[in-house]
This record gives C-alpha cells, sequence and structure tokens, in this order.
C-alpha cells in the first residue's frame, strides 16, 4: 500500500467554529468547502483535517448523529513553550496545562468550540 496523504474527519455540530479555530490557531487554511462540510490543509503538516456537520447525509445512518468523541487531534511540535505562550495571547484556554511524561514526551492540551481536544506534543531531549 502506498499511502498518499492522510486526514481525520471529525463529526461536528458546528463546522464553521471549529473551522476558525484551526485557522486561526494552529495555521490550516480552507482547501475545500460546502453545504456542512470543510476540508482543511496545512502548510507543514502531514495530515487534513475534515469537518462534517453531524447528521450531514454523506455519512453511512449509523454516524450521522455520532459526534467527535474520545479522539484527540494531536500535533508535534518545536518550542512548546512558546507555542503554549502564543496561544494564550490569543484567548486560547489551556485545558490541561504544560507537562512532562516520565517517557519523555512534553505536552499541552486545548479544546476546539465542539470539545475536541488538541494536544501539542514535542519530545523532550535525551
Amino acid at each position: 500500500m502506498n499511502v498518499l496523504a492522510s486526514t481525520v474527519s471529525l463529526t461536528v455540530d458546528d463546522v464553521a467554529a471549529s473551522s476558525r479555530f484551526f485557522t486561526e490557531h494552529f495555521g490550516f487554511t480552507e482547501q475545500m468547502a460546502a453545504e456542512g462540510f470543510v476540508s482543511l490543509g496545512h502548510e507543514t503538516a502531514k495530515v487534513a483535517i475534515v469537518l462534517l456537520q453531524a447528521g450531514i447525509e454523506v455519512l453511512p445512518e449509523n454516524l450521522r448523529q455520532q459526534r467527535a468523541s474520545g479522539v484527540i487531534v494531536a500535533f508535534t511540535v518545536e518550542n512548546l513553550e512558546a507555542e503554549e505562550k502564543r496561544l494564550r495571547d490569543e484567548g486560547v484556554e489551556i485545558t490541561l496545562p504544560l507537562r512532562e511524561e516520565p517517557w519523555g514526551e512534553r505536552l499541552l492540551m486545548v479544546t476546539d468550540p465542539n470539545g475536541v481536544p488538541v494536544e501539542l506534543v514535542e519530545w523532550a531531549q535525551q
């Protein structure tokens, strides 16, 4: 298998609110949009984000009313402290303060307007 791209598809109540969150605070840009649908890309990220309106008929019937739940969108970044400061300065609430795990993962978490957790990760220097 030759995987050409990766996309995370999230079903949310307010597509526009999540789209604004990812474009304003994480540098994504709108690639395509239609009623109840937005596809976001990023210049350096190796993953795209698709936002689907809950109830949209393009989803199989058993998935239409399910919201993004139990999913964490994680971005590996450099200079986590600077990203935390930037997000705070932009008025984004940090929902999990910066911490370091015993295995060397440094992380913090914010939450988008639809309740989607977004984790920023940086690996501690060994």
